[in-house]
């Protein structure tokens, strides 16, 4: 779709096999154990399983918040998440990110948003001396019935525990154990997402081996592309994608739900205004969620 406009997330999942027979070229490649229309048993060749934006976090609610907080405020709030994550990964791998892959892929986050490199340095050597600190996720169930994971960093796990449950008690939500088991583990490559067809970015994720190609938007609502693939494939495609010529922008492992949850207005709303609270408490470094937010 040569000079085309990026069509909405919504065009991602209705194209018909052929635009995917097409992308895949004659390549045959291992058949999924789902059925298939007549013609895939005649060529087989491996799909990408196209579906609603399911990776959850703070970006979907860009298009849903009423009010958005200072740029500034929000800028504060991103470093600081980003200097949990990355004390986090100097505890469980270390200082050395050319031993560290994790530590590594976040100081390249780092550096995409523009941290000064003296805080990001500071913050590893406070890591290193810091007392040591836990990490715990909830399982939540929120208005609605949606589910969230909020993963937290702490060293005073009683009074961590006390924040969330006041901020559940307010917002309507509660503790639920089990909602854990509605998520997988998946590796997600962030790539800039202008300029991309959909042609494209399907072909990008055939080429680059990935399981699912989806678009998202920052909190610029700036496009992004994510390509979703199993864990231990993540470094595979990460590459993949930078020798096409796709600049990354992050790659880690993720919670992404498994189904979907659609809320009227109100629950959303509700839901938004939970998982904001959640996302403004200091010891809480990500919510997950598995609303379907619709654009």
């Amino acid at each position: 779709m040569a000079g085309g406009v990026l069509p909405p997330l919504r065009a991602l999942r209705t194209l018909r096999t052929c635009a995917l027979v097409a992308a895949a070229g004659s390549s045959c490649l291992p058949r999924p154990s789902c059925v298939f229309p007549p013609v895939w048993r005649t060529c087989p060749v491996r799909t990408l399983q196209l579906s609603p934006a399911s990776c959850a976090g703070h970006n979907k609610w860009s298009k849903v918040k009423h009010i958005k907080g200072p740029k500034d405020e929000a800028r504060a709030k991103m470093f600081h998440k980003l200097s949990m994550m990355i004390k986090i990964a100097v505890k469980d791998g270390g200082s050395n990110p050319d031993l560290n892959l994790n530590l590594a892929q976040l100081l390249e986050q780092c550096r995409n948003k523009n941290m000064p490199k003296a805080s990001v340095d500071a913050i590893i050597k406070s890591a290193e001396k810091a007392k040591p600190a836990s990490q715990h996720m909830f399982e939540v169930r929120g208005p609605g019935g949606c589910l969230l994971l909020i993963e937290v960093l702490t060293d005073n796990m009683s009074r961590t525990q006390q924040d969330i449950k006041r901020l559940l008690v307010k917002n309507g939500a509660m503790l639920s154990d089990g909602a854990r088991n509605n998520f997988n583990r998946r590796g997600v490559v962030l790539v800039p997402g202008q300029d991309v067809t959909t042609e494209r970015a399907l072909e990008l994720a055939i080429e680059a081996g990935a399981e699912d190609v989806q678009e998202t938007e920052d909190e610029e609502e700036t496009p992004h592309l994510q390509f979703f693939c199993d864990m231990t494939e993540l470094k595979k495609v990460r590459g993949a994608l930078e020798v096409l010529g796709m600049q990354v922008m992050s790659a880690g492992v993720e919670f992404v739900p498994r189904t979907l949850l659609s809320l009227d207005q109100q629950q959303l709303d509700a839901a938004s205004t939970l998982i904001e609270a959640l996302s403004d408490s200091p010891d809480v470094i990500r919510v997950w969620d598995n609303i379907q937010a619709d654009s």
